[in-house]
């Protein structure tokens, strides 16, 4: 008879900001970097809890519900499912979200999270899961998440290996010109083993440890599956 599988429960942080601060583009969360990774990990019988920076309504990015990507994943059925989609309209905020009542944080991306994954109350709860041995994973943007993380006096990325949203593909994205910082420099700044594939949007995660990233949009479901062999 096989063991059953212990249910594990992962945090899963979102952006609050919903616009760019440079120009009237709307952002917020891409939301198939959220659904990949909560299929992956509820199928395979574990728990995810969505809190935002803020709390409350999580503003999702309007590119990422275009016909064409909402197809990516099977993130249609989740766009379309009444309960799942609630979800992200009450969450709770960071601030009150603790490092003991779960196994792992998963750091979401999109654009919002240029604006909003820098402040103090995410580096904190980041660090606290980390000191307590817990997995921190992130994907897309969500590595600027990491950027003011301190752990034993110095940035957690430094010397890990680790990927995030290319500077190639903010590019190709048209967004170079609108984001207030080049994130995959901002993370070889802090030391950080940045590492990309030959080319842009292909699937890439890095395990280095606890620290679990993928770089895009299409690693989302790839790094789910990486938390899990961690788990």
């Amino acid at each position: 008879m096989a063991k059953k599988t212990k249910t594990k429960r992962i945090l899963a942080i979102t952006t609050s900001a919903s616009e760019y601060q440079k120009k009237g583009y709307r952002t917020g969360l891409w939301l198939g970097e959220l659904t990949h990774f909560y299929d992956e990990v509820t199928n395979a019988g574990h728990e995810v809890v969505v809190a935002s920076i803020d709390g409350g309504v999580v503003p999702l990015d309007p590119e990422s519900l275009t016909r064409t990507v909402l197809a990516m994943g099977g993130t249609n059925k989740r766009y379309e499912d009444r309960g799942f989609m609630n979800i992200l309209d009450t969450t709770p905020a960071v601030a009150d979200m603790n490092a003991k009542d779960f196994d792992a944080i998963y750091l979401t991306g999109g654009h919002g999270t240029m604006f909003d994954f820098r402040r103090p109350e995410l580096a904190r709860l980041v660090a606290d899961f980390w000191e307590q041995g817990k997995i921190v994973s992130a994907v897309c943007h969500g590595p600027v998440g990491l950027l003011d993380v301190v752990v034993d006096g110095k940035p957690l990325v430094r010397g890990r290996k680790l990927t995030g949203f290319s500077w190639p593909e903010e590019k190709l994205a048209g967004r170079d010109d609108a984001v207030p910082f080049n994130l995959s420099q901002a993370l070889k700044d802090k030391g950080a083993k940045y590492k990309k594939p030959m080319r842009p949007m292909a699937k890439n995660v890095v395990a280095d440890g606890r620290l679990i990233t993928g770089q895009n949009p299409m690693s989302a479901k790839a790094v789910a599956k990486a938390l899990l062999k961690a788990l």
